[in-house]
């Protein structure tokens, strides 16, 4: 939850400024922010998104924002099941299935987020919580599992300064990556992204890695160069 009409423009511009990248590059905006940002990205070859996508596609849910309203301002992707949402507004397994199937039926893309916590790690549990996060949106799209991104974020390495090991982040992906075989034959063209503390010291090694597509960033895209940095890093 940042941005300013001021701060966005000049975000957005050392962004444009420093094209071309040679990997996708997209940005989630708030969403009071996305039509200033369709119309600074229109025509270019950055693409944006929303940090969040309602389950419903209208009705009696003041406050939601539809997937049908995001197509409409031109996102390409939506996050969901960000470990904030699932830790603030006690999003299930399945409410987040439930918001990519919704982003998926109006053609965006949804990114979603798996990953597990401090306790749940020293517990050995790690596997088991994102197998299982997984495996609920694995089941409610059933033919149309390929389509999407998942992101893996070790809640206990967002905004933290911690960051997971190129190793250890690799070790999950491959777990996500051979749990996606077994769902679709598009699993290895499927883009996996790591998303915990990526900075721009540590994403090259980060994205060395067979199984890390590339990363969902936080912080450090809030600082035009340091974003830039990790884009340079991923391609």
């Amino acid at each position: 939850m940042h941005g300013s009409h001021k701060g966005n423009a000049e975000l957005l511009a050392g962004i444009v400024g420093a094209r071309p990248f040679a990997c996708d590059v997209a940005v989630c905006v708030p969403f009071p922010y996305l039509s200033e940002t369709a119309v600074t990205l229109a025509g270019g070859d950055l693409r944006w998104g929303a940090q969040d996508c309602s389950a419903h596609e209208q009705g009696a849910y003041t406050g939601e924002v539809s997937a049908g309203m995001l197509a409409e301002f031109g996102c390409r992707y939506a996050i969901v099941g960000h470990s904030e949402r699932r830790a603030y507004h006690g999003e299930s397994d399945s409410v987040v299935a439930d918001k990519a199937k919704a982003a998926l039926s109006r053609g965006i893309t949804p990114i979603v987020c798996v990953g597990e916590t401090l306790a749940q790690r020293d517990a050995g549990e790690t596997e088991a919580v994102v197998k299982r996060q997984l495996s609920v949106v694995i089941q409610k799209l059933a033919h149309c599992v390929g389509e999407m991104v998942v992101a893996y974020e070790p809640v206990w390495a967002i905004g933290t300064g911690r960051t997971a090991t190129p190793e250890q982040a690799q070790a999950v992906h491959a777990v996500l990556r051979a749990q996606l075989k077994a769902a679709t034959p598009r699993a290895d063209a499927m883009v996996l992204l790591y998303g915990g503390s990526v900075k721009p010291d540590n994403a090259a090694s980060l994205f060395a890695q067979p199984d890390i597509d590339g990363g969902l960033i936080g912080g450090a895209a809030l600082k035009a160069e340091d974003f830039v940095a990790i884009c340079r890093a991923a391609s």
